[in-house]
């Protein structure tokens, strides 16, 4: 069950003393919380105009999106949810937190708001989570920008699939509940340039799991690497119904977890798509190749 106040509901259940960490110069925007099954999910909505959506992955939240929401938000209404177990969005520890679920809960909240006319930007398991939401309603999704993500099974694919068995298991559940493995050190590890994520930058990655019980939703999506092949699938197998839209690919090209051999896939099944690489970026655009991205979306317009 759904519910709000209205489209833009500005109801916040957690208090200043417990965003104590959230630097306001850096992420200035109103938060916005919405009710789904029980859960506060908490968002961005900023600006007017046609609407731009953002969806992370993990163990990013609508932090990560902060400069594209602030350079767009004169031109566009944006938008950013932060997914279930998330950011500043609950994270109750027994939740369903399958990428299905996400998407789900994704759907749930454009029709909430009544988006109509998207222009939709997926990164990391914001991939499959929000390119499913295109599928489902294609004309309602004209615009796409792909970047550093995937929509197909992890099945044969030999590296993915050791990461999954290793951080799926019991062994990656400890790693990542209680030593809070993936925002502490996978993240770090994955940018081209580690000076970019500053220790005050860090530190918005780390607080939202601040106990084991937060950091349940990073693991489950670490074994539904593998757990839901068949979901990605069955996404991959109705891809042609992104042929419609507008498609910009841009990616990192220094992505050790999703190399150039992902873009070219993207790439044999979106020949119409415009591809723009970003040689000095690694997995973490938004961050790493802010600007690029930003007029990547602005591109998409024109």
């Amino acid at each position: 069950m759904l519910s709000s106040l209205d489209g833009r509901d500005r109801n916040s259940h957690q208090n200043s003393e417990t965003l104590a960490w959230l630097d306001r110069s850096l992420y200035p925007f109103e938060r916005r919380t919405f009710e789904l099954d029980g859960h506060r999910l908490s968002y961005v909505d900023e600006g007017a105009g046609s609407p731009v959506l953002f969806v992370h992955g993990t163990p990013t939240w609508s932090f990560l999106w902060r400069e594209q929401l602030r350079a767009l938000a004169g031109e566009h209404r944006v938008l950013a949810l932060d997914n279930l177990g998330f950011g500043l969005s609950d994270k109750p520890p027994h939740a369903d937190y399958t990428p299905a679920a996400h998407a789900r809960r994704l759907e749930a909240f454009v029709a909430h708001l009544g988006l109509t006319d998207l222009t939709l930007v997926v990164h990391d398991y914001g991939g499959p989570i929000g390119l499913s939401y295109a599928l489902r309603h294609p004309r309602d999704v004209p615009r796409l920008l792909i970047t550093n993500t995937w929509m197909w099974s992890n099945a044969g694919d030999r590296r993915v699939e050791s990461a999954g068995r290793l951080f799926g298991g019991p062994f990656g559940r400890l790693l990542y509940t209680r030593l809070n493995l993936s925002p502490r050190v996978l993240l770090p590890n994955v940018f081209a340039d580690r000076s970019k994520l500053t220790p005050q930058l860090h530190r918005h990655y780390l607080a939202p799991f601040a106990t084991p019980d937060e950091r349940v939703a990073p693991w489950v999506l670490a074994r539904e690497l593998l757990a839901s092949n068949d979901w990605y699938a069955s996404l991959w197998e109705q891809r042609g119904a992104l042929a419609h839209a507008r498609t910009t690919l841009l990616w990192g090209m220094k992505d050790p977890l999703m190399p150039a051999a992902y873009l070219a896939r993207w790439r044999e099944a979106l020949p119409h798509a415009r591809v723009i690489e970003a040689h000095d970026s690694s997995h973490f655009t938004p961050e790493e190749a802010a600007g690029t991205v930003t007029e990547a979306i602005r591109g998409l317009f024109e």
